[in-house]
């Protein structure tokens, strides 16, 4: 449901009444402070959304031909500057993205414009315009916001690197040499906001694709709450797993463009049907970690295969949070990281189920399916003609088209591999669950990743993390930089994690740790 203006005003006036960050931004340059920040001044008249989309598409171009972070420009985005900068001077802004530069990923669907995934031979076998946009960036339109295009990112989000066959290897801004990975998938949506080109960006989380570019640009991103954002009009990954949220320069960003694009919504068969109430999501306090119970997982901390810079930035953020007010302790969950696969498969024994599958072929293939059904024509043949190109990454599904007709017509909620996983996902959960409410804990506590950014072109440290953990169960997280080494790179990000439903609280945490360590630093062509 929409807000009414009063309530969209009230939100606004709330969002401008929050602490201002104090982090480097000359009064030239609104792209580099937060939302908050870039509303106030545009209240004052210092600029117009129009005069700041302007800069930011001209800085988002000038700098792609090297950084290749963007997969397409939107054409529309100064139309809808100047129309939020219509309602504001006719005091009618319809919330506080109103007229505030964003992007979305490449898989995401965008009117007028072709979704290529990233992928060279998706944007051959799709090279039209697409006729509607995905539900959240319709969600986000709604809200005023100003879509300036799409992001690049691994083809298909498929992997965690940003290798892009259409576009490129999307490189990491904090590296001038241009040799370290971004991260993935969501690698351009990071930069982006990393480099002030746009506030927020919209990207996909299947097994870490918002975290692990979050924390190698060192920005925040997040994986809500599985089920929180539908994923409707966005080409599917596995639909047990994938979680969309934001990736910002701060907490509060994020959690502005979370409200926005939260709730529940029929059109995806697995989403939250739980009543939502816009505005929770970014009611965030200063003081929030004051009396908080953290609880530290060492489990979660490879320490011997952590270098000494990533160990001495991570054990000075969890000294922040006792400084902020928390109480940090030693936990013990009742799920970890090395037993979440086995516990999956002793569930589903015990019932006597099929075993547990996150990725089943089935499921997948009937959510590519409903994809394409909301493009018009015949969505079979679609899929048919798009079927080699996406299987090439996605190689659960059969090689064989013929293979893939009983997969497609089964919707993907009575897949039994998948509804198996999703009933062990909740026993154990619930089994979480108790042993938060036993120790009293608000959140867990643990690195985003236990290492920095290798090279694009190397293979990444053999040290087990976390985040395939947060999808199987899925729990939201919120990463926040931690700091960086002493080259500049971003050293490591603090994951805040908590049991289904709990966004809005670790948002809270997160914003309040982010206050007391301000460790998110401009890539060096910002500073």
């Amino acid at each position: 449901m929409s807000p009414t203006r009063r309530e969209a005003l009230r939100q606004l006036s709330a969002v401008l009444a929050l602490p201002l960050v104090r982090w480097p931004r000359p009064a030239d340059d609104p792209l580099r402070g937060t939302i908050a920040q870039y509303q106030a001044g545009r209240l004052r008249g210092d600029y117009s959304a129009a005069e700041v989309t302007a800069r930011a598409l001209e800085r988002a171009r000038g700098a792609n031909e090297w950084l290749r972070a963007v997969d397409q420009f939107a054409p529309t985005a100064l139309a809808e500057a100047r129309a939020s900068d219509a309602r504001l001077k006719r005091r009618a802004l319809v919330g506080p993205l109103d007229g505030v530069p964003l992007f979305a990923k490449s898989i995401y669907d965008m009117t007028g414009l072709p979704t290529t995934a990233s992928s060279a031979e998706w944007a051959r076998l799709f090279p039209d315009a697409v006729p509607r946009d995905a539900l959240e960036v319709q969600r986000l339109r709604a809200a005023g916001a100003v879509l300036l295009g799409k992001t690049a990112a691994d083809d298909f989000a498929y992997r965690g690197n940003g290798t892009s066959s259409l576009s490129g290897q999307v490189r990491n801004p904090h590296d001038p040499a241009g040799l370290k990975t971004p991260g993935g998938s969501s690698a351009g949506s990071a930069v982006v906001v990393a480099c002030g080109m746009a506030f927020a960006a919209l990207g996909t989380d299947d097994g870490g694709s918002n975290r692990i570019p979050a924390q190698f640009t060192g920005v925040v991103g997040m994986k809500p709450s599985f089920g929180l954002v539908p994923r409707t009009g966005v080409i599917p990954t596995w639909p047990y797993l994938d979680t969309h949220g934001p990736l910002a320069r701060t907490v509060a960003d994020a959690a502005l463009m979370l409200d926005a694009i939260a709730g529940p919504d029929a059109s995806d068969a697995l989403a939250d049907r739980s009543r939502y109430t816009r505005g929770g999501l970014s009611v965030l306090r200063d003081d929030a970690l004051q009396g908080a119970r953290l609880g530290l997982v060492e489990l979660h901390v490879p320490r011997a295969q952590m270098s000494a810079e990533s160990l001495a930035v991570f054990d000075r953020a969890i000294a922040d949070c006792t400084r902020a007010g928390a109480i940090v302790e030693l936990f013990v969950p009742s799920v970890n990281r090395v037993d979440v696969r086995d516990q999956f498969a002793a569930d589903a024994k015990r019932d006597g189920r099929v075993a547990p599958n996150h990725n089943a072929p089935a499921a997948t293939a009937n959510a590519l399916l409903r994809y394409f059904a909301g493009h018009g024509g015949s969505a079979m043949e679609q899929l048919q003609r798009g079927h080699a190109a996406f299987r090439a990454f996605y190689d659960v599904l059969p090689t064989a088209w013929a293979a893939m007709a009983p997969l497609i017509a089964q919707p993907y909620e009575h897949d039994p591999a998948s509804q198996s996983f999703a009933r062990a996902r909740s026993a154990i959960v619930a089994q979480l669950a108790a042993s938060f409410r036993a120790k009293g804990i608000d959140a867990m506590v643990y690195p985003t990743m236990p290492f920095g950014a290798p090279a694009a072109t190397d293979p990444w440290p053999d040290v087990r993390t976390t985040l395939g953990y947060g999808n199987w169960l899925g729990l939201p997280e919120v990463s926040v930089p931690a700091g960086h080494s002493a080259s500049g790179m971003p050293a490591g990000n603090l994951s805040f994690v908590g049991l289904p439903g709990s966004d809005a609280r670790l948002l809270a945490l997160a914003h309040a740790y982010e206050r007391q360590s301000q460790r998110f630093l401009a890539p060096p062509v910002l500073r």
